[in-house]
């Protein structure tokens, strides 16, 4: 079968995967702690070109030629991203680019930029959970609790203090359990206690999605074009061959 099939089609797909990295991003622009990706292109398919010159070249030296196109990699954006400042005691942001809260999710520790927490009152105590109601850990990972004052209100004093906070050697090699919840990997290095020169806890903040709209919408239309040419290639592929069928038949 003529090689621009194969050319085209994988251009199709590498483009769609892409289209869908770029519509996630673009879609959690609001949501808070939102860690975007991107998307690395590779090329498919090498055979050595031999049109018989050149024929003193050895094989390393021949030319290659590469057939189509993949998603190689949608590598994680760990930038900071913006803070909005929400006046409630319970949301917290953290200033730095690799570090992160530890919470405690139905038994898997899980780590994240999402610092909008709550509490969760359960018998006599009184717990900081974020809003899907995992369990925010200390640096010991043990849970947090927190207690009240005289009036029954809540005691918030110091309570940024206690709030553990992990950074990762290679941040970008996480585990996504989805752009806000991370796990680590072997790649990531296991988690290290920060110690507060390395970031700084903003209370009454919260950090926003780093996905930045303008260069998604920018990237969005070129993929389209390129999905677009893709699926023309198949269709002059075929148009050729058909040409070429009749041409037989003739």
């Amino acid at each position: 079968m003529n090689i621009a099939f194969y050319v085209g089609r994988s251009g199709i797909i590498a483009h769609s995967n892409s289209l869908n990295i770029s519509a996630q991003n673009v879609t959690n622009v609001s949501s808070i702690g939102y860690k975007a990706t991107t998307t690395d292109f590779r090329e498919l398919i090498y055979n050595q070109m031999d049109q018989n010159i050149n024929k003193q070249l050895d094989n390393e030296h021949k030319i290659l030629n590469g057939h189509g196109v993949k998603v190689q990699s949608d590598p994680l954006q760990f930038s900071q991203g913006q803070f909005q400042m929400t006046e409630y005691d319970l949301d917290f942001a953290l200033a730095s680019d690799n570090c992160l809260f530890a919470v405690d999710r139905r038994g898997t520790t899980q780590y994240t930029r999402n610092g909008a927490f709550d509490a969760s009152v359960e018998g006599d105590n009184i717990y900081l959970v974020t809003t899907d109601g995992a369990y925010v850990l200390d640096n010991n990972n043990q849970k947090i609790t927190i207690p009240k004052d005289e009036t029954g209100r809540l005691d918030i004093e110091g309570l940024k203090d206690r709030i553990g906070v992990f950074y990762f050697e290679n941040p970008y090699a996480l585990f996504r359990y989805d752009g806000q919840s991370f796990a680590p990997t072997a790649e990531s290095g296991e988690p290290q206690v920060a110690t507060p020169g390395q970031y700084d806890i903003l209370q009454g903040a919260i950090e926003r999605s780093n996905t930045n709209l303008a260069k998604e919408m920018s990237d969005i239309i070129v993929t389209q074009k390129a999905y677009a040419f893709s699926a023309k290639v198949v269709q002059t592929a075929d148009e050729v061959e058909d040409i070429v069928n009749n041409l037989r038949q003739g």
